[in-house]
Order: structure tokens, then C-alpha cells, then sequence
């Protein structure tokens, strides 16, 4: 959609989306215009919640309601491209064509939705079907007929490896893992470049809508040289591109093979959690992550659970009660991996498809569990997006299931997995102040908190009683009291920036203060001194940040202003002083 003549430059998600990109011959062109000047790599906003097979008009609604304003980086979808009928979730990994065109929506509600959770701040990755098509014949969602074998227009029968039986339990042959069949499924010649060729152009199709990143599924069953020649025909070689491959004690193919083409998810750090958290002690966490034989952590994915392994048994899920949300609050809160959040629905049959004809009216009606939303979850998303790149510091355990630990001088959390309270006077390393515990409450615009707050003293500490299997978490950014804390400064934003009648100037930034890099919580700018708009906003003394001005119509349309991320960092006395000019 173009701006009014009175505000020439179009709005964020038609920056975000525009260029030609190749694709699919059913790809929609569109015209070539400057690059997005919205934050490449969303500050530290780096959490994934998985909005498991949700419809595409319910993903846009719930990126602009709880998402972004929550600090989500980014949002993953259930495979949008044709599927086999059936009711069973399943059907989803069962791809007829490349077309969108099934149960979440059609082309043009999945380039809406895009559109709409890149205007809300939240980015899109898209689980991707990539080694197979189906284990039978007829007709798909989208009218497409179809045997196996034979895909009309996409695949012929010499598309496929000449192993035609099921891989079965032979996991110690990679010539099988790799040559014969999922389940079933008719297992595509990935070494073929013709293959490899459609696969990319489905691929690039989806990052000309906007698509930012791709899950790829079931990665294991092709070898990583045919995944590293897909990926070298994409159109974005920088996409973000997270892989699954389920680890298995002397299998032949090793998930860490894949991680020269991307990053993996580490599936033994879902096993493990659920084994410590099920029957073992907390405080065996004290060195969780690579020191446990894991992938490396930065280019790992790590998850309490996915949609496999909630209903296979070998993770955590939402049947396990405050297990599974100390888990998540653990995760979140824990430097290892880059973390996503499974969000999915009831179910006593593990075969049952999504409610409500995946359509998502309302958290916790029809079956939706909504975890990304719980508020002991959700919150932690801000604890994370502040402490991004700290390490871990301040262990503290009882030597059983109460742990605490900081994540350097930005956050603190406290876990108590014990079936009575516990009382402890903790040693942080956070500036002194009033935090805001956002177990138990949510920071206000002002600076306050709607729960419980806590004191940190000039020594870092602070005592606290924590009920059974509950936590307390804090961070730098969220602040309890009003009125300034010890230990604020801030920084005295001023930019010069012309506008016409309904449009307002905002700042956004990769910390809490500053939204997130959501434009629903950026702050507004006073322009008492047009052209001039001034803003100050208290930071605690050496917060380093990055920030971009942004602006506002009476319509709620975003647009961006040009350039890179601004950068500043407060200094230990006085604010810092930005005299800035809008960059068209």
C-alpha cells in the first residue's frame, strides 16, 4: 500500500516486502524499491514462538495483540504450502505442491499475515518441507491430484530415490537414512539439481513475500552437502535457517554435520530438561548446556518441546503443569541456544489436528493452550531480550531444586522447584534499585509495576520467599517504584523531524525502555519544540542500546526512517544528550 502524497515513503511492511525476488512461477511481483530500513536482525529480540497450526489470519492478529508487544523476535508457522486432506496435524508434513493453498489459508492471508507481524516487530520463519512429499494418492487442499511418485508439475517418478521401502529401525546406515523412506513418505533425489531447484524456488517464493526464515524439517534423512547446494540457490543467502535433527545415541548421521549450513536444534537439551525436571535436582543445572556434550551454543536451537516430542513423550508439555512452566521461565531466563516457544492445543488423541478449524478466537477457549501467552512465559521473553550476550554469573543452589543465577549485571532469576517455600538472601550483580518481579507482575509505561517489586541494594542483594515450584525474576529495564531509581540516568532523545497534520514522531530500541523494537511500544516524542521532538527517558548508568526514530499517521501506519541502527550508550553520571536529525 502506497502513502498519501503527504507522506511519501510507504509504510514498514510494504518496505519490508518490496523487491523482486526470484521465485515460483506463481510468485507475485512486485516493484523494486530501497532496501528496509527496519532492524536487520531485531536488535536482541532472538525468541521464537511457534504458533503451532494456527490459520494465517490468526498468526497477524496475535503478532499485533501479544507478540510484539511482548518482545517476540519472531514468529514460526506450520508448513503453508499445500498438504493431503485429513483432519490429523499431521497431514501438515505431507506436501502436495508448492502452492499456498490449505487449512491456515491461501496466498494472499499468508503475504497479509507476513506484512502484518513485520509491522508489529516480529519476523516470520516458515517450517519447511523439504525432504519429501506423500505416502499415498488423491486430491490435496488445494485440488491438486496427486500420486505418489507423481506431483503434476512440481515432480515425476525419477525425482525420487530409487529406495522405495520404509527406513524402519536401521539407523546405524546412513544410506538408508538418508536414500530410503520417513514413514512411508516418497523421499525426494535431493542429490539431483532439478530437485534442488524446485525446492529453492519454493524457498525464494516465500522470502519474496517476506518470509524471513525457515525451520527445515526432517533434515537428518538428506545429506548436508545437498541441503548446503539449496541453500546456495537461494535468493537471500543470509536467511535464518534453523534445522531439526533429532540426535540418537550411535545413529550414523549426526545433527552436528548440519551445522555448516545452519544452526540445529539440539534436541538432548529438551530430553535432559525433562528428566531434571521430572525427577532430578535443579541444582545439577549449574553447568547445563555445552559442558553436557551439546552443539555449540551459538548456533543451536533450544525448545522445552515441539510438536513431535509433546506427543511422543520425550520432552516436557503442557500436561506437566508448573514442570513445564519452571522449564520454560528455565530456558528463557539461561544463556544456551537460541530459544523458541511452543504454542499448540489440547489433545488426547496424538493424532488430532488443530481446533476450531485452526482458527484462534481466544486464548484458552476451543482447546488453544496459548503458552506463548502465559504471563510467567511471556514475561520472561523482555528477561531474555534484556540479557542477550551476557553470560552466566551469581550461581546460587540449596544443593537440591531451588537454583538461582544472573545473567550478568542485566538480569536475575530465582527457581524454586521445592514443595515448600524457600527463603534466601541472593547475591546479583544488577545496579542498584527497585526491580520489578515479572513472575508476578508486569512493568508500566511509567516505570512501575503492577506486582510485586523488589529492592537491590548498592551490594547487588536482595532477599526473597518463594513459594513452592514459583520464581522470581528481574531484569534491567524493568523497574519497579516510580520516579527516578538508584542507579538511573537516562538518555534526552531530540530529533529534528517534519511532519504533516496525524503524524507523530516515536523512538524504538532494542531494549525493554526503548519497546523492543515493536513500534506499538515505542515512546512518543513531545513537539512542544517542532520541528524539534523531544523525549527522556531514565536508563539505568551504562546501558548500551540501539534505537531508530519512527513515524506514526493517524491510521496507526508505521513508516521507518532510513539508514542503520543508531547507537548510544548512557554514561555513569547525567543523561546522554542524542541531537539527531530524521533520515528520509
Amino acid at each position: 500500500m502506497r502513502s498519501s502524497a503527504s507522506a511519501p515513503r510507504r509504510t514498514a511492511a510494504a518496505l519490508l516486502s518490496a523487491g523482486l525476488i526470484l521465485g515460483l512461477a506463481t510468485a507475485l511481483a512486485a516493484p523494486a524499491t530501497p532496501a528496509a530500513a527496519v532492524p536487520g536482525a531485531n536488535g536482541n529480540k532472538k525468541v521464537t514462538a511457534v504458533l503451532f497450526e494456527w490459520n494465517f489470519d490468526s498468526v497477524a492478529r496475535e503478532c499485533t495483540r501479544t507478540l510484539g508487544p511482548q518482545g517476540y523476535g519472531y514468529v514460526q508457522v506450520s508448513p503453508p504450502q499445500e498438504r493431503i486432506q485429513g483432519s490429523a496435524w499431521w497431514t501438515a508434513y505431507q506436501p502436495v505442491s508448492y502452492k499456498i493453498a490449505g487449512p491456515l489459508g491461501d496466498r494472499n492471508s499468508f503475504k497479509s499475515m507476513v506484512d502484518t507481524c513485520r509491522g508489529a516487530g516480529v519476523k516470520v520463519i516458515v517450517d519447511a518441507v523439504v525432504n519429501h512429499m506423500t505416502a499415498g494418492s488423491g486430491t490435496g487442499t488445494g485440488g491438486t491430484l496427486y500420486s505418489k511418485y507423481n506431483y503434476p508439475g512440481v515432480y515425476s517418478d525419477g525425482d525420487f530415490h530409487g529406495c522405495r521401502h520404509d527406513i524402519g529401525d536401521n539407523y546405524q546406515d546412513r544410506w538408508n537414512v538418508q536414500e530410503c523412506e520417513l514413514v512411508g513418505l516418497s523421499d525426494l533425489n535431493t542429490g539431483s539439481d532439478y530437485v534442488r531447484g524446485r525446492i529453492a524456488g519454493y524457498l525464494n517464493d516465500l522470502i519474496s513475500l517476506g518470509v524471513d526464515g525457515f525451520r527445515v524439517d526432517a533434515v537428518k534423512h538428506i545429506a548436508a552437502g545437498d541441503l548446503s547446494a539449496i541453500r546456495g540457490k537461494l535468493s537471500d543467502p543470509g536467511v535464518y535457517w534453523v534445522q531439526e535433527a533429532i540426535h540418537g545415541a550411535g545413529e550414523a548421521v549426526s545433527p552436528s554435520e548440519y551445522l555448516g549450513t545452519g544452526d540445529v536444534q539440539e534436541f538432548r537439551y529438551t530430553t535432559d530438561l525433562k528428566r531434571v525436571f521430572n525427577g532430578e535436582k535443579l541444582s545439577y543445572l549449574k553447568n547445563f548446556g555445552e559442558d553436557w556434550g551439546y552443539m555449540p551454543s551459538d548456533r543451536s536451537g533450544s525448545m522445552v518441546a515441539n510438536h513431535d516430542t509433546e506427543r511422543n513423550g520425550s520432552s516436557l508439555s503442557y500436561k506437566d503443569g508448573a514442570n513445564y512452566t519452571l522449564a520454560n521461565v528455565f530456558m528463557l531466563a539461561h544463556p544456551y541456544g537460541t530459544p523458541s516457544v511452543h504454542s499448540g492445543y489440547e489433545f488426547s488423541d496424538k493424532d488430532a489436528g488443530a481446533p476450531n478449524g485452526n482458527n484462534m478466537n481466544a486464548c484458552y477457549s476451543d482447546g488453544w493452550k496459548c503458552q506463548h501467552a502465559w504471563p510467567q512465559i511471556a514475561n520472561m521473553v523482555g528477561f531474555r531480550n534484556a540479557s542477550e550476550g551476557t553470560p552466566l554469573t551469581d550461581w546460587w543452589d540449596n544443593g537440591n531444586n531451588a537454583i538461582a543465577f544472573g545473567r550478568g549485571n542485566k538480569a536475575f532469576v530465582a527457581i524454586n522447584h521445592e514443595g515448600g517455600s524457600v527463603t534466601q538472601t541472593f547475591q546479583t550483580s544488577l545496579p542498584a534499585g527497585t526491580y520489578c518481579d515479572v513472575q508476578h507482575g508486569n512493568p508500566t509505561a511509567g516505570g512501575g509495576c503492577t506486582g510485586t517489586t523488589y529492592s537491590v541494594g548498592s551490594d547487588g542483594r536482595f532477599t526473597a520467599t518463594i513459594g513452592g515450584n514459583d520464581a522470581v525474576a528481574l531484569y534491567v529495564g524493568a523497574r519497579g517504584g516510580s520516579g527516578e531509581q538508584p542507579g538511573d540516568t537516562g538518555a534526552a532523545f531530540a530529533v529534528n523531524a517534519t511532519t504533516t497534520p496525524g503524524q507523530n514522531i516515536y523512538v524504538v530500541g532494542d531494549i525493554a525502555a526503548l519497546g523492543g523494537w515493536a513500534p506499538g511500544a515505542a515512546r512518543k516524542l513531545d513537539p512542544a519544540a517542532y520541528p524539534v521532538w523531544k523525549l527522556t527517558a531514565k536508563l539505568p548508568a551504562g546501558t548500551s542500546f540501539a534505537y531508530k526514530y519512527i513515524r506514526k499517521d493517524a491510521a496507526g501506519n508505521v513508516t521507518w526512517e532510513s539508514g542503520a541502527n543508531r547507537t548510544a550508550t548512557v554514561p555513569a553520571a547525567g543523561p546522554i544528550t542524542l541531537n539527531d536529525t530524521w533520515r528520509g
